[in-house]
């Protein structure tokens, strides 16, 4: 394993150890597999069953190689137009910067090897701990790419992917027909540079109602790019969706290390399908290795855990919000059946009496700034 950074050999030791019985760990779970459904079209019953043990499921090779190739075809060009800096307009070669038409700001960065998010106050506070940071290279720029979100008006690939019909129907199986979008995200680690991102559960609100259950806070697509490594993985704590509230930055102190002896590392191939639950408690330490990673990350929720609750919104989820925010489902339907022709298209039945298509006009009208509408909880 080499280190792009300047940590000790016993720092690299450690390291080591950690990841290799972590991925060890990962192997006893027996929770991956090829996507399957049964004969009414819901998740098999012994895949849903172990989702809801460990918290998480990997559906391997679920995306052809034709999808995960115009995935990544599309990331990377993207990447190609990013902004050069936060503040710039422009790209690496002094074009127009990708993004610059959207409300929202479509790219996150951090500096390399850093936690930018641990011990602070966003997102409500929920990530507790604050993650080791190495030290980054001498020649390491001054800050690296985090994040991509609005991901849906930016790449076509991943508009037509949100519109799956397999994954749909897990979304089904998960949260009911009448389930609602959360958002979504590339999250990017750079080789030998990526920020980490802290230990957290991804809810923000119901943790003190009586009905909270291990569902209530829905769960995410995490779709990989490229293959992962226990370096620069997620890591999950197993079966902690079903634990409530977590106090996580007691559990780090009283490990003596954000290395949490119970979590293991999400091991994916490109093409890779997981489906992660936003209760479980997750994180990811510096990438430091030499292996980069992107994952497309979107999620659902159930519509009873969303309407009339104050969520991520100016005001509370009403049916005119999550309806408005919903219509993105069947115009990336509609995108996938132009691309993809001999699929059966998902049927998506809170709208199944609207029309939508999609075209340059949608785009312009509908697709365009649709992620500020987007159903946090």
């Amino acid at each position: 394993m080499s280190y792009a950074t300047s940590v000790s050999d016993r720092e690299v030791g450690m390291n080591d150890r950690y990841f290799v019985e972590g991925q060890n760990r990962a192997g006893t779970l027996d929770n991956r597999g090829t996507l399957i459904f049964d004969d009414d079209d819901r998740l098999d019953k012994q895949i849903l069953e172990t989702y809801w043990r460990c918290g998480f499921y990997v559906f391997e090779r679920a995306l052809s190689s034709t999808e995960r190739d115009e995935l990544v075809s599309d990331f990377e060009a993207l990447l190609d137009r990013l902004p050069s800096d936060r503040e710039s307009k422009v790209d690496h070669q002094g074009r127009p910067a990708a993004g610059l038409g959207f409300t929202r700001p479509s790219f996150r960065f951090a500096k390399p090897l850093s936690d930018p998010h641990g011990g602070s106050a966003l997102s409500g506070g929920r990530y507790e701990s604050k993650m080791t940071e190495p030290k980054p290279p001498d020649d390491a720029p001054d800050e690296v790419l985090l994040n991509i979100s609005g991901c849906l008006q930016l790449m076509d690939a991943c508009l037509r992917l949100y519109g799956h019909p397999q994954l749909l129907r897990v979304a089904e199986t998960i949260n009911g027909p009448d389930f609602t979008p959360f958002t979504d995200t590339i999250w990017v680690k750079q080789a030998g540079l990526g920020p980490s991102v802290a230990w957290h559960q991804d809810g923000t609100t119901h943790w003190d109602k009586p009905d909270l259950d291990r569902g209530t806070h829905g769960f995410n697509f995490m779709v990989q790019l490229y293959d992962t490594t226990p370096e620069n993985a997620l890591w999950v704590v197993p079966g902690s969706h079903d634990r409530g509230k977590i106090d996580i930055k007691k559990r780090v102190e009283e490990n003596g290390s954000d290395q949490l002896p119970d979590a293991v590392p999400m091991l994916m191939k490109a093409g890779d399908v997981a489906i992660c639950n936003r209760q479980v408690l997750h994180g990811s330490f510096a990438n430091t290795s030499a292996a980069k990673r992107a994952t497309f990350v979107f999620g659902f929720h159930r519509r009873s855990s969303v309407l009339g609750v104050q969520g991520w919104a100016k005001n509370p989820y009403d049916e005119d919000y999550v309806t408005t925010r919903s219509r993105i489902i069947p115009i990336a339907v509609d995108a996938r059946s132009q691309h993809f022709d001999d699929e059966d298209p998902y049927v998506y039945v809170p709208l199944r009496d609207e029309s939508h298509r999609y075209s340059k006009e949608t785009r312009k009208d509908a697709i365009a700034n649709y992620n500020l509408n987007d159903i946090g909880l």
